[in-house]
Formats: C-alpha cells, structure tokens, sequence
C-alpha cells in the first residue's frame, strides 16, 4: 500500500470515529430527552431506540457529518416537562419545533446556551412563569411564543442582539403590562410580526413605517392609544393589519390607499372617525372590519366593484347613505353586518348571487324598499337579521323556508301578507322574530314542523284565526309570544306538550274557551299572559303547581273560584266578574249553594286503578255509637249520625246494608273505607268510624250521636258546651284517617308495608318521598296513566294536610270537600254533574 493510500486510510477512520463520537452524544441527549416527556399518542417516539442512529429518530433532522441541527415534534400529543437544561448539548441544534403540544413546567435560564438557534417553536404549550434572558441567540430568525401561558415581565432588550429576526411571535401570554417596545421597530428584517393581547400599553411608535418588509402586522386586544402613525403607509408589503380592540382614535392617515397589497383589515372596536374615502383603493380587499367606531359618511360605492370582498363587518358607527347596490355581485360574498348606522335605501340585490352567503344582517338602520326575490334562492343562508328598518312588501315565499336559517328577524318594520308554508322546509330554524309589522292571515298549520323552533313572535301584528296544534310539536320551544293579535278559537291542549317553554303571551287577542289544564304540566314556565281575551270557564287547578314570576288573566270572562295557591297573583285577575275568592277582598266571596236555580257542580274524587274506574262520589261522615259489650258485627240497629255537606240522593239504608267485608278496601287509624255500590249503579267511598278508634290527639270517645249539620248551618254554641272538643277530636282523627284512604289510593300501597321501613306507616313514607317533582311523582302509582297524574298529585296535597303530625292543622272536613272540589279531579273522566246535583257517570271513551 502507498504512503497516500495509508494517509487516506488513517484520515478516514479519524473522520468515522469522530461521526460515531458525535453521534453517541446526541443519542444519549435524544434519550434523556425522550424519557422526560410523555405522547398521549403512543408510538410517537418509537423510533428512538438505544441501538438505532438518531438521524433516522422521527422528527429529528441531521446535517452530512452526523450532527442532530433540528428536532421537529410539533403537533405529537406531547405533555410533561421538555428538559431544556440538556438540549442544548446538541451543539449542532439549529431549529426546535416543539408548538402545538401541552408541554408545561418552565424554561432554566441556561437556555442561552443554544447559541446556534434560528428556529425556535414554543408557541400553543402550556409553559409557566417568564421566558429567560435570551440576548446570547444571536442568530435566531424564528420565535414563536405566542399562545404558551408566558407571564412575568417580557425580556425585551433581548430583542437587541436579535436582528436576524424575521419572525416574531409573542401574542396571547400574559406578560406583565408593558410599553410597546421601542426595540421591535429596530428589527428591519421583520415580516411577520404578532404582538396581540400581550399586554402592550401607549402609542403605536411612528417607526413602525420604518419595517418595510413586514407583510403582517397584528397588535391587536391591547391597550393602544393614540392615532394610526402616518409611518404606516410606508408598508407597502402589508397583507394583514390587524389592530382592533384597543383604544385608537383619529383617521385613517392620508396615504393609506396607498397600501394596495392589504387583503384582510380589522381596525375594530376602537374610537376611529372620519370616513371611509382612503379605503376606496384597496381593491384587493377580502375582509374588511371596521364595527364599533365612530366612522361617517357614506360607503364608498367602490365597494360594489371589489372582486374578492366575502366579509363585510361595519355594524355599530354612524354610517350614511345607501350600501352599493354592487356590493358582493363579483365575490363569492359569505357575510355582511352594518347595523346599527344610519343607512338608507334597499338592500343590495346580488350579495348572494355566488350562492355561499351565509349571514345577512342590516339591524337598525333606516332601510326602504322590499326584501329583493332573489334572496329566496339562497339556499346556504343561516342568519337573515333586517329588524327595526322601514322595509315593507310580502316576504318572497322561499325565504320563510330556507333549510340552512337558523334565524329569521323582521321585526319592526311594515312587512305584511301571510307566513307561508314553505315554513315546513326550514329544518334549522331556531329563532322567528317578527313583531311589530303587518302580517296577517292564519299561521300555517306546518309551522309545527319546523321542530328546531326555541323563540317564537308574532307579537303586534294582523294575524288571526285559530292557533295551530302543531305548534305542540315545538318540543323545544322557550318563548312564544302572540299578543296584540287577532287570533280567535281556543288555545289548543297541545300546547302542554312544549315541555321547555318558559315564556307565554297570548294577551289582547280574541281567544275564547277554557284555559287549558295542561299548562300547569309545563315545568319552566316562568310568565304565563292570558289578559285581554274572551276566554271563559274556571281557572285549572293545575296553575297552582307552577312557579311564575308573572301570571296575567285579567280581563277575560273567567268565573268560579280563584285557586287559593294563586291568591297572592295581585291584579292578575281583574276585569273578571265572574270570579270569586275567599282571600282576595277585593273579590266577591265564594258562596257554596245548591238547587235547581244554581249552576253548581259537585266536585268528586276520582282515581283510576285497573277495572275500578271511579271510587270516590261524595265525602261524608258516619258517626257510630256502639255498646262496648255488643260483639255482632251487624249495623242496622247501630246509633248513626250522619253529617253531610252536599245535598244527597241516597238514604241511609242505602249506606249500612253495603257496610261488610267483602266491600272493604282501606283501613285507616280511625276506622274502615267500603266501597258501596248504588242502586242506581252509582259507586260510593263510605268512612266508618270506629268507636274506639284514636289518634295521638285524644283519649276520650265520642259517646254521643252528633246532630246533623246542613251546609248553611254552624255549629252552635250550645254544641260545642254540650260536646266539648270530643267533636272536633273526631273530626280530626276522621281527617287522618281520610288522608291515609287517599294516600292509598293515590299510591296504590297498603297503610303498612315492608318497604316502608320499621315501624314506618304510608304517611312517614310519602313524607320522606317530598324531594322533588321527580320523586314526587314516582309515589304515584304506575296503574294510573300519564294523563291523570297532574290530577293524582292534587289529591296527595290534599291527603298531606289530612295528615298533619299536630291535628290543630289539619283542615276540617268541609275545607277537605272544597279542596277536593277545586281540584276537579273527575272533568277528565267524564263526569256530569245536573243542576238538580244527580251524579250521571258517562263511559271514558
């Protein structure tokens, strides 16, 4: 071998030695690297393995002598703590992409050390506390910090020795308030340049002009002050300027037309004035920003001509004039917002005309003419929002049923003719605001179909006829407002089943008819206006289980008794003479009265379980004097007195030959529940007192026969020397014992059972069972169907007050019979009661 060959020979195993050197350590940095940080996506790292070369790890780059110059893990699911101490080992490390991931803990100070950094990557992690003092990189050209939970204060002077900066992006860290920094407009190298929501406080520096290569400038959600600086003009390069939501005041400087390159501007909510005329030039527009200002004058009509204009936001400023009637005819024009200016004329005809319109919203502005046809093929609309203008004509039929809207605002203006059909097409639709305009006709029985519907109104218009059914198909329906209409015929049933809805007015129409019972089933309904109407019948029961903060039936032809749980409602009931109440003084006072002159129903308990259809006619007492040493179970020759407190149609053989074991069907703590069936068929619940029968409130028997009270008879004084309290003793155990019957039949439970617990009657387990409506209603038993529940969970109010622990509040047997009879549990089994109060019984069909 040569002299030559033996040199290039030993030079080559040097050069190999050195590569394997070299790429051992970066290996075992690679390593150490790898055992600290966690991948949510497994696999991520798998290739950096011991025996393997760290130029073949994924995401790792190395130049020709074996060196690792770039680790690229962005966007790997990475988390835990990046060990920054030992990457800089990597001598060669010229780019470090780590952005994207949730790596957290903080940056050492000894990050100087990567002195050969261009790239640097940390942006969208979840780092903590200040980034360090970095002024040793001085060729670092990329800096990417934006968005990584940075805090404390920003080493800024740092940035002095960076001048090979091209980009610099430290927006979104909440970095300690700070001046905008006077050495960022020394790095004219930049292009990019993000400096939003960093805490950047003061005026824009005039300098700024002097970084001619920037193509995007965004220093917006700061606390800026002052005017655009005339410098700007100079970036000629610029593409996006973004300075919104700061505290900018002043114009537009002169010259800024000049900035030809801008496609996208967003000067948003700041205190700008002036007019619109510099930005007729910049014909490159895209998307343009300007809401929440002070900006005058007119829309340049130039902006009719922009080819490449999709978003138009000026809402909010002191805009004139007509919008140009050009506007979006030669863009595929996605969104325009100019409400609240001044803004006069027609809407533009042809800003859908690419068909990918999205949002049109023109809110209150002074707007003439009709909604233009060709808006009725817009088939990608999801907003059409022209509220409070002074637009008029008929709606174009189409538009009521766009499959994309999700709202439809007309609101206050002089739209007439009807609501289509075409409604049923609008699948989305989630909001319907048409107040205050001249629509008329009757509301389409489709509107039903629309089933994403949660905010109906209709208020303050011409619309008359019958309300549709359908509008019970609204399954998700809040709001629904129809006052100051023409609607006539009842409020449908249906109406119940709009399980959401919280807020009903129907006031000032022509509705006549009965309220429905089932609006007391609406669990969210909070305002509930019925006023100003024909509406006729007695106030349901039912309202009683609501909690509203407004209830207005005023002025309606509504009679019977007011609900004593709706008492404390003050005026929601005037302008009813009909109505009576014993406590509301300004009221006329229920009298309770009976015969053939007097339309006077009698009121009954009825629960439903299986085959026995109607249990409970008429409530009355039966008081027995039994001879303690009489073993007979036989009653005819029994002392009964009888009290009753409705006319009745019966005798009281009637009552005692029924009075046997085979009839019985509760026992109670006062005595027995028989059920007695009629001559005439009619089926009757009969409570024998027992003579022996206590409760917690008494020892003494009731030994005597009490007299027979009619309803317009009190008790006498004499009475109650002669009996003492031995007769309200009893009538207070009969109420107990009265509660427990109902609580069995409202439940379908016997008085004890295993389920209820040691030494646990019915009462305590009903009264451990009052959570919530839920548990409320899972008392009830589940023979009684969904329809009768509402009515079941009256009958169990009145069955807790019958048991009250203190017998002192428990309410008397006349008070049970007129909760009973206000309740109406029996008008949805078809039960007819005559003047003459005969009890008729119609099969439930």
């Amino acid at each position: 071998m040569s002299p030559a060959s033996r040199i290039f020979g030993f030079f080559s195993l040097l050069v190999f030695c050195l590569f394997s050197f070299v790429s051992s350590d970066d290996l075992q940095v690679l390593l150490k690297t790898k055992s600290s940080i966690l991948d949510s996506n497994p696999g991520v790292l798998d290739s950096w393995k011991l025996n393997s070369s760290p130029c073949g790890f994924a995401g790792i780059t190395c130049d020709s002598r074996g060196s690792v110059t770039e680790i690229d893990l962005s966007h790997r699911g990475l988390y835990g703590k990046f060990p920054f101490d030992s990457v800089c080992e990597l001598q060669s490390l010229e780019k470090l992409s780590l952005g994207f991931n949730s790596l957290s803990g903080t940056v050492p100070s000894d990050w100087k050390n990567c002195t050969s950094l261009k790239y640097l990557d940390l942006g969208n992690n979840l780092f903590s506390g200040p980034f360090p003092e970095f002024s040793s990189l001085t060729q670092l050209q990329y800096l990417y910090l934006n968005s990584s939970a940075f805090s404390g204060v920003f080493p800024w002077k740092s940035l002095q020795n960076a001048t090979q900066l091209v980009v610099l992006s430290l927006g979104d860290n909440p970095f300690d308030t700070a001046p905008f920094p006077e050495e960022v407009v020394s790095l004219t190298k930049l292009s990019w340049l993000y400096l939003s929501n960093c805490s950047l406080t003061g005026k824009i520096p005039p300098a700024i002009g002097d970084l001619t290569e920037l193509q995007n400038l965004e220093i917006s959600d700061s606390g800026l002050t002052g005017e655009i600086p005339p410098g700007i003009v100079k970036l000629s390069k610029l593409w996006q300027l973004e300075i919104y939501n700061n505290s900018l005041t002043g114009k537009f400087p002169p010259g800024f037309g000049n900035l030809k390159n801008l496609t996208r501007l967003d000067a948003s909510a700041n205190s700008l004035e002036g007019d619109l005329s510099e930005l007729r030039f910049l014909t490159n527009l895209v998307s343009l920003q300007l809401f929440e200002n002070k900006f005058s004058g007119e829309i340049p009509p130039e902006f009719g001509e922009f080819k490449d204009l999709v978003n138009l936001s000026l809402y909010t400023n002191n805009l004139t004039g007509p919008l140009p009637q050009g506007l979006g005819s030669l863009a595929n024009f996605d969104f325009i917002d100019a409400s609240e200016n001044h803004l006069t004329g027609p809407i533009p005809p042809d800003m859908c005309k690419s068909g990918k319109m999205k949002a049109l919203l023109l809110l209150q502005n002074n707007l003439t003419g009709s909604i233009p046809e060709s808006y009725a093929n817009c088939l990608t609309l999801e907003r059409f929002r022209v509220s409070d203008n002074s637009l008029n004509g008929t709606v174009p039929a189409g538009l009521w049923g766009l499959p994309e809207l999700d709202i439809i605002d007309l609101a206050m203006n002089n739209f007439e003719g009807p609501v289509t059909a075409d409604i049923k097409n609008a699948k989305k639709l989630g909001t319907l605001y048409l107040g205050f305009n001249k629509f008329s006709d009757e509301l389409p029985e489709e509107i039903g179909h629309t089933e994403s519907l949660t905010k109906v109104e209709l208020n303050d218009n011409r619309f008359s006829g019958r309300i549709p059914s359908s509008i019970g198909k609204l399954k998700g329906l809040s709001s629904l407002k129809m006052q100051s209409n023409g609607f006539s015929g009842n409020i449908p049933d249906s109406i119940g089943s709009c399980s959401m809805l919280s807020d009903l007015n129907m006031a000032q129409n022509s509705l006549s008819g009965e309220i429905p019972h089932t609006l007391g089933s609406l669990p969210t309904l909070n305002a509930l206006n019925l006023s100003d109407n024909k509406l006729s019948g007695r106030i349901p029961e039912s309202l009683s289980s609501l909690k509203l903060s407004l209830l207005d039936l005023s002025n309606n032809r509504l009679s019977g008794r007011v609900p004593l749980s709706l008492s404390s409602y003050t005026g929601s009931f005037n302008g009813n003479p009909g109505l009576c109440s014993t406590t509301i003084k300004s009221f006329n006072r229920c009298i309770n009265t009976s015969g053939p002159h007097r339309d006077t129903r009698i009121f009954v308990l009825c629960i439903v379980f299986g085959s026995l259809i109607l249990l409970a006619s008429l409530v009355f007492f039966l008081y027995l004097k039994k001879s303690e040493k009489k073993e007979s179970r036989t009653l005819r020759h029994e002392s009964w007195s009888i009290k009753s407190f409705r006319r009745m149609t019966f005798t009281e053989d009637d009552i005692i030959d029924s009075i046997k074991e085979e009839n019985l069907i509760g026992r109670g703590g006062c005595g027995d529940v028989y059920r007695v069936v009629l001559g005439d068929g009619k089926e009757l619940a009969v409570k024998h007192i027992r003579s022996n029968s206590t409760d917690s409130f008494t020892q003494k028997n009731f030994s005597s026969a009490m007299p027979i009270l009619t309803e317009k008879e009190g008790r006498s004084k004499e009475f109650e020397t002669e009996y003492g309290y031995s007769s309200k003793v009893n009538e207070k155990c009969d109420v107990y014992s009265f509660g427990v019957v109902l609580m069995e039949l409202v439940t379908g439970k016997k008085p004890i059972e295993a389920e209820f617990g040691e030494s646990k009657d019915i009462v305590n387990w009903v009264s451990n069972n009052l959570k919530s409506k839920e548990s409320v209603m899972e008392i009830v038993d589940k023979k009684v169907g969904e329809m009768y529940r509402e009515d079941a969970i009256k009958i169990l109010r009145v069955a807790i007050l019958c048991t009250a622990r203190l017998p002192g509040l428990r309410p008397t047997m006349r008070s049970v019979v007129q909760m009973i009879e206000d309740a109406e549990p029996c008008r949805l089994m078809g039960i007819v009661i005559s003047k003459e109060s005969d009890l008729k019984i119609k099969e439930i069909s």
